[in-house]
């Protein structure tokens, strides 16, 4: 069972920084100690549950999912998707994703990144004709193999959000540069994109029947830390929220990093997302 991408002293990281709280602060509206609220946030010791949800309403986390995380009470139970191919974009810890259709053997590649001959010898091992290269966001874990995958099929369409496409520099234009809403067609039916800035402004989501490929926006049990330069935090949270759980609930979610997930699951144990 793969672990999480995220424990709990990640998830504090990621919303003290977004919401911008020292430890002193934090510390003061939480009740505790700053000696052990530093202690905690290192992973040097763990709350008690009553001290994990001081520290998670403090920080606008869900109280009991964000206790849940502390004491690892959960984790999703979520199959691989019978039309989806996963590898790890070695070197990196990233996740990459070959989309496919099984009579008409067409594939769409997911995050081209890390050793480019892994890539090609799995569209090759379909064997599968690549439609598509499918780019969530703009960092080397997610797209640094982009050009030796679009020298060995040039056919290949490049999907990439206008505001991250110079990532991916002269390949910038051959590229389609995305908008938020656009589709495009895959067999019979569309992918669709959804822009969901925040991790970084052209932070984007594929959306195909009942998968949506996630990149850094959204991991089983969190979310991607908040780097873009004009998008924030509160963007990642919004579009989470609004353009994500929107989603059907047995819509499988296909991260960057991490295991798969549902949007019924997220929405269930999510510390970022108080229940509704």
């Amino acid at each position: 069972m793969p672990p999480l991408e995220d424990d709990y002293t990640d998830i504090m990281r990621k919303a003290r920084r977004g919401t911008g709280k020292d430890a002193a602060a934090l510390a003061r509206e939480a009740d505790l100690e700053v000696t052990l609220l530093r202690a905690v946030a290192d992973g040097r010791e763990q709350p008690t549950e009553e001290q994990a949800r001081r520290i998670a309403r403090a920080l606008g986390l869900d109280p009991g999912k964000f206790a849940d995380a502390v004491f690892q009470r959960w984790h999703p139970a979520t199959a691989m998707p019978s039309d989806v191919r996963h590898h790890i974009n070695a070197p990196h810890p990233s996740n990459g994703y070959l989309l496919f259709l099984e009579q008409t053997r067409i594939a769409a590649l997911v995050d081209p990144a890390g050793m480019p001959e892994r890539l090609l010898r799995a569209v090759a091992d379909g064997p599968f004709h690549l439609r598509y290269v499918l780019i969530t966001h703009k960092h080397a874990d997610h797209c640094d193999a982009t050009a030796d995958v679009a020298r060995a099929f040039p056919e290949a369409q490049i999907l990439i959000h206008r505001n991250d496409a110079f990532a991916i520099g002269p390949l910038e234009h051959r590229a389609m540069k995305l908008h938020d809403g656009e589709h495009v067609p895959f067999g019979e039916a569309e992918i669709r994109v959804l822009h969901t800035p925040g991790h970084t402004d052209g932070s984007v989501c594929y959306l195909f029947r009942n998968l949506v490929f996630t990149g850094d926006t959204l991991f089983a049990g969190s979310v991607g830390g908040a780097m873009g330069d004009a998008s924030t935090y509160d963007d990642i949270l919004h579009g989470v929220r609004m353009r994500l759980f929107s989603l059907d609930e047995q819509s499988v979610v296909l991260p960057g990093h991490g295991p798969p997930t549902t949007i019924a699951q997220e929405r269930r144990h999510n510390p970022f997302f108080t229940e509704s």
